[in-house]
């Protein structure tokens, strides 16, 4: 086995043996990696912070494409205190990290680490982590094969939208509007923000409140019509915010 360095994120853990880990590391540029961090658990191993969930940083592993690779080193990036200083910045975290390997899961795009490196160092810089996370959800459409058009009138192409049809796909001029109910002209220019915002240059968030939760239940009915992805962690993150 070659000895290979990654930077990536410690996605999941499994317990293996007695003082052992199975860990998932969602990686830049090698998709999600699973590894055997031996004796990680023992206070004294040098594995053992590099071996935690959410570890952020670069790994030195002994890798092998066939199998385990074996976790030989590693440098923390970033500790995210911020996030796990809070348990709704926290949920959001775990909710980012399994949507993102079951995205990744569908079509293996590297961009998917990218936008969800940039999502949770927003989160960690003190940025809304419902907002960043509805944003994520909303770019993550296209790698699920299931991204709505935010540009024009799914059905005849005009710019003056008034409402959004999730059975049909995207926006819907008032010509071609049928039994859809008229959605709030700054969600509607939202959602499209949403949708090509750069989440890793964004500065500052100011978005009224009535209108980010309108997007976040929109893009809730959404993944949960059309996109077959059920998180447990998400359910979670609503109880909790509930």
């Amino acid at each position: 086995m070659k000895i290979i360095s990654v930077e990536g994120i410690v996605v999941s853990q499994t317990p293996f043996k007695e003082n052992s880990k199975i860990l998932n590391i969602f990686t830049k540029d090698m998709g999600i990696i699973g590894c055997v961090s031996k004796g990680c658990k023992n206070l004294k191993s040098k594995l053992r912070v590099i071996s935690e969930r959410y570890a952020y940083g670069t790994f030195h592993l002994y890798y092998n494409d066939k199998g385990l690779s074996t976790l030989i080193d590693g440098d923390i990036k970033d500790y995210f205190i911020n996030i796990k200083s809070d348990i709704i910045k926290t949920s959001y975290l775990t909710y980012i990290c399994d949507l993102s390997m079951n995205v990744y899961k569908e079509s293996e795009n590297n961009e998917i680490y990218d936008l969800m490196e940039s999502a949770i160092l927003k989160i960690e810089e003190g940025m809304d982590p419902k907002i960043i996370t509805n944003i994520l959800e909303l770019q993550y459409l296209n790698y699920l094969g299931i991204n709505l058009n935010l540009d024009c009138c799914v059905k005849c192409g005009s710019s003056k939208v008034v409402t959004l049809s999730l059975s049909k796909g995207g926006y819907i001029c008032q010509n071609c509007r049928t039994n859809e109910m008229i959605i709030n002209e700054k969600v509607l220019k939202m959602l499209r923000l949403y949708y090509y915002v750069d989440i890793s240059k964004i500065s500052n968030l100011n978005i009224d409140k009535k209108v980010s939760d309108e997007i976040d239940n929109i893009i809730d009915e959404y993944y949960q019509e059309y996109s077959g992805v059920y998180l447990k962690s998400k359910k979670i993150l609503k109880t909790l915010e509930g």
